[in-house]
């Protein structure tokens, strides 16, 4: 037990366990057997007598130890077969009579053995064996197997001490395979400490901050070639695939939808790479998410093995099909293998995804650091553009004004011509004006900082306001404008913000209905928000414009030089800003419906009805909220 636990490295221990095990039960042969990656075992430790045939270094087919025999392992640490030439004893009654089923003996010493296992000891040239199991993470790991040309019982004392040291060595290779991998994560985590701190340092793309790094990014996986992608630039360094080559790949790459992918037999898992498999049979890849080619490769050359069998590995019956009987012939066979690279370890694993994690955030610091500097220039412009423009537009105003008292009023032609300068002038200018300050509520919306003032307004009148400057404009056209407006209603808003929304609304329905047409405003209590509606039957919008009418810049007709596109878009961020929700229904030729809903201000418009006499009040008559307050009734709170 002590050699075992002062055991320096995994060689050194699993010669350690066959020799002792060997001299504490007298077997002729004791190998120590481990499962490979593809399932089959191969023999890395060994001690014999004389006259038995070496298997240290052979390979045992996955299908010597079927499944349901491997799970049996994992159950019991260890299974005894004192003489593989025994008589089988029935269990007598051969059903539990409880329960009419056969008696469970997975966990039974004594339990039966299969003939076929009887056969493959006898081919093998042995009588009695014992198998102790070795687990790592509680799945089976390999096996201690031991063989003898004579029967041989075990003691019961002997197997328990048996047990003990597979327990033992499950818990040293865990151990020492655990300290090989820190020692490999810290000779890694400085390479992948500098990488970062040069990902840090500059300010362009994170990936191509690593191209002056490509000999530490080849040293951190041992990789013989790198390809690094950067925004669809392809950099190659060391011996790896041609450019197109490379291209053709990253397809591939992409399609597993995964940041970091692996392989160590890429002409396998990706056939158009056998044309490059001598120096790229490994890849190891990770990609960024983002909207362009981003991506670091690296690649391994195929290393061309022999492997050693112990016997063909393929057993075929006499059709060819792979048939259930004992292994014939345990002599050396040999199978070259080409088109493989080293398997990448965990610690290479490991280590390409901590790069890509901190890629990925170094990544999305600078985006959100290039998002800061662009909002802040274009606050800087907007307040640039707001102040530089809207001075001399004033002063153009106040210059059209003046200009027009000095016009002669006479009805010559000169003068006719003058007031129609001076007004497309003054028109041009409040177009001006009315663009800048939709300009300025976008900033404000695009940066999350749009405000409302909110108070109590009583929607009565603050319609009837609106409509004593709407229906002159609506006349002019011959459109007959109609309001419909559910009494003792009151919002939470802000007045001027909800004017600007209906002004907006109002507009597009005056300019898109014909003559003769009607336009109707309508507001009405929905639950605990009040719904308004602005309906027409003018020319509407198409089905497959209506989704994109909230968006910026977006007008009913392509190149129409009368609108900026932006008024909708501003008005959806006003309701929003009030916590409501703007939408629209079309139909092309019948009309449209803009409806958007904003809560009602029951508790503001309580207060206000209950205020004394001198203080700001709802207008007579009105009443905030879906019902009246009940007379007499304490509206205090």
């Amino acid at each position: 037990m002590r050699r075992l636990q002062s055991a320096k490295s995994l060689d050194g221990l699993y010669q350690t366990c066959v020799t002792e095990i060997r001299a504490l039960t007298g077997y002729d042969r004791v190998t120590l057997y481990c499962f490979e990656q593809e399932g089959h075992g191969k023999v890395i430790g060994e001690s014999l007598s004389d006259g038995m045939q070496p298997y240290l270094g052979l390979c045992f087919p996955a299908s010597d130890i079927p499944p349901q025999a491997r799970e049996l392992y994992r159950l019991n640490w260890i299974r005894v077969i004192p003489d593989a030439e025994y008589l089988p004893v029935p269990i007598l009654p051969a059903l539990r009579p409880d329960n009419g089923q056969a008696l469970d003996l997975s966990f039974a010493v004594l339990r039966s053995v299969s003939p076929v296992h009887c056969r493959y000891l006898k081919n093998m040239g042995v009588r009695s064996s014992m198998s102790i199991s070795l687990l790592k993470d509680d799945q089976l790991w390999g096996l201690i197997t031991c063989g003898h040309r004579e029967p041989l019982r075990v003691p019961h004392e002997l197997g328990t001490a048996c047990i003990s040291i597979g327990q033992l060595l499950s818990m040293q290779i865990t151990l020492l395979q655990e300290q090989e991998a820190r020692r490999q994560q810290q000779e890694k985590t400085g390479m992948i400490d500098r990488l970062v701190a040069a990902m840090a340092a500059q300010t362009c793309d994170v990936l191509e901050s690593l191209l002056q790094h490509a000999d530490t990014l080849l040293s951190l996986t041992a990789a013989e070639g790198l390809a690094i992608l950067v925004e669809e630039r392809l950099h190659r360094f060391g011996v790896c695939p041609s450019e197109a080559d490379i291209r053709a790949l990253y397809p591939w790459i992409r399609q597993q939808g995964k940041g970091v992918v692996a392989s160590h037999q890429l002409s396998a898992d990706f056939p158009p790479a056998a044309a490059c498999q001598a120096f790229a049979s490994g890849l190891l890849a990770l990609r960024l998410p983002k909207p362009t080619d981003n991506a670091v490769m690296w690649f391994r050359p195929e290393v061309k093995t022999t492997v050693q069998w112990s016997g063909e590995p393929i057993k075929h019956g006499e059709a060819g099909a792979a048939a259930l009987s004992p292994r014939q012939s345990f002599a050396l066979w040999k199978q070259q293998v080409d088109g493989k690279a080293l398997q990448w370890s965990a610690s290479e694993l490991q280590a390409v995804e901590s790069l890509r994690r901190n890629a990925l955030e170094h990544d999305l610091a600078r985006q959100v650091q290039r998002e800061h500097a662009a909002v802040r220039a274009r606050d800087e412009l907007v307040a640039v553009v707001s102040h530089d423009l809207r001075s001399p537009l004033t002063i153009l105003l106040m210059q059209c004004g003046m200009m027009r008292k000095m016009v002669p009023a006479d009805d010559t032609k000169a003068t006719f011509r003058l007031n129609t300068a001076i007004e497309t002038m003054q028109t041009a200018t409040a177009r001006m004006n009315t663009l800048l300050t939709d300009l300025i509520d976008l900033s404000r919306i695009e940066a999350g900082r749009y405000q409302v003032a909110l108070q109590a307004v009583d929607v009565a009148p603050a319609l009837e306001q609106l409509g004593l400057m709407w229906h002159p404009l609506a006349a002019a056209k011959g459109v007959n404008l109609t309001w419909r407006t559910q009494p003792g209603l009151c919002v939470q808003a802000d007045p001027e913000r909800l004017f600007q929304v209906f002004s907006n609304l109002l507009g597009n329905a005056l300019k898109f209905t014909d003559l003769g047409g009607a336009i109707e405003v309508i507001a009405q209590a929905a639950g605990d928000d009040v719904l308004f509606r602005v309906c027409d039957n003018g020319v509407g919008i198409g089905a497959a414009q209506l989704p994109y009418i909230f968006e910026r810049y977006w007008t009913s007709r392509e190149g129409n030089p009368n609108g900026s596109g932006l008024g909708l878009y501003i008005c959806h961020g006003i309701v929003e800003a009030h916590g409501g929700s703007l939408w629209a229904e079309s139909v092309a030729g019948q009309g449209s419906v803009f409806s958007f809903r904003i809560a009602a201000a029951l508790w503001f418009c309580r207060v206000v009805q209950t205020a004394p006499q001198g203080s700001p009040a709802a207008l007579p008559g009105t009443h905030c909220g879906q019902r009246p307050a009940t007379p007499g009734a304490d509206t205090r709170r």
